[in-house]
């Protein structure tokens, strides 16, 4: 609503990954180099961890739209899966049909598809978004799938994605053998005070024929207050403010409009929200890490539930058996009984023998 009013040709503040956007700080700057790296010089393994809104989607949009047809990307974004479900997902990111296949056949159809385009010259290279919700099981499926290596390099690059409680569980000690193929790894940080007023103008270059900043120099710390340099936050509030400036028909982003816009959102101070999930994050409630584990315990359980089920089926059967043991013990046992009676002298007999 507020595009016309302020002479842009676009929303500069939209909440949806768009790498046209992207606004390369020091921090995004050396984490693309990172997954550059990993792509371009063969390398196996990258991390790549930053907080919620921090950019991380964007950054693989940019290196998505770089790459040339001899890379061959699997992008995986739903990691709620299984071993099975996360292998059959990959296929089908590859182009390929996994079908009804089994455990087995996938990763033999995998592993076969690996060679190939390897051989065919091609980069194959698998990037996890979201990768702090995958299960142990599937991390190892995973590491075993960068294991596939020629003679002088790997076959496969991975970049895994996501939140900070990825580094809680490649940190683990079950995840040492994972670890170990970890080249490089880097956290994106929060933008600085100075890097947030540059990220602001850079967004506004680009949709503003005027190229005008719009937001006032006092805006700036009052937004740092309440964003904490946190991209995806910077661009809610400078969005409500703008739509709130369009409505009182100002010219441009005030000090007094940055506050009313805070208060329509509802927002505390970062900083205060920073707090509150340092204190969810304290033993006892469930992070990514538990969640994972929980996972692989429902799975375990029922699995014994099918079991238990199947035994149910052969209670009955299985209850005559013991009747018709239990008789045959008491048939046993009243033939043991006869025979030894049998066995033992007749005490009178026994006399009249002594008496001759």
């Amino acid at each position: 609503m507020y595009l016309e009013y302020f002479g842009l040709t676009a929303p500069p503040f939209r909440l949806t990954a768009d790498s046209g956007f992207l606004f390369m700080s020091e921090p995004h700057s050396r984490a693309k180099s990172y997954m550059d790296y990993t792509v371009w010089n063969r390398e196996g393994f990258v991390v790549i961890t930053g907080e919620i809104g921090c950019g991380k989607t964007t950054l693989i949009q940019k290196l998505l739209s770089e790459l040339d047809e001899n890379v061959l990307v699997a992008k995986v974004l739903q990691t709620q899966l299984d071993e099975t479900e996360f292998l059959q997902a990959v296929l089908l990111e590859f182009g390929l049909n996994p079908a009804a296949a089994k455990k087995a056949e996938l990763l033999d159809m995998l592993n076969g598809f690996l060679v190939e385009q390897f051989l065919g010259r091609k980069q194959i290279v698998l990037i996890v978004d979201e990768a702090h919700n995958l299960s142990r099981k599937v991390l190892e499926e995973i590491r075993v799938l960068a294991c596939l290596e020629s003679q002088n390099e790997k076959i496969l690059h991975v970049i895994l994605v996501g939140q900070p409680q990825l580094n809680e569980i490649l940190d683990d000690p079950e995840m040492v053998q994972l670890m170990q193929r970890v080249k490089l790894r880097y956290h994106i940080r929060a933008l600085s005070e100075e890097e947030q007023g540059d990220y602001i103008r850079h967004r506004l270059s680009i949709v503003s024929v005027s190229n005008r900043t719009l937001f006032s120099p006092e805006t700036l710390p009052l937004i740092y207050t309440y964003a904490g340099g946190v991209p995806r936050l910077i661009n809610t509030l400078c969005d409500t403010a703008l739509t709130c400036a369009c409505v009182r028909k100002l010219p441009e982003i005030t000090a007094e409009v940055v506050e009313e816009a805070v208060k329509e959102l509802q927002w505390p101070e970062y900083a205060q929200r920073a707090d509150k999930r340092r204190v969810n994050a304290t033993p006892g409630v469930v992070d990514a890490r538990v969640q994972a584990t929980l996972r692989e315990h429902a799975q375990t359980l029922a699995a014994l539930a099918a079991q238990v089920g199947r035994l149910e089926k052969l209670a009955p059967t299985l209850e005559s058996i013991a009747k018709r043991l239990e008789a045959i013990e008491t048939h046993v046992r009243n033939l043991t009984r006869a025979r030894g009676a049998q066995a033992r002298p007749d005490p009178t007999v026994e006399r009249r023998r002594g008496s001759r």
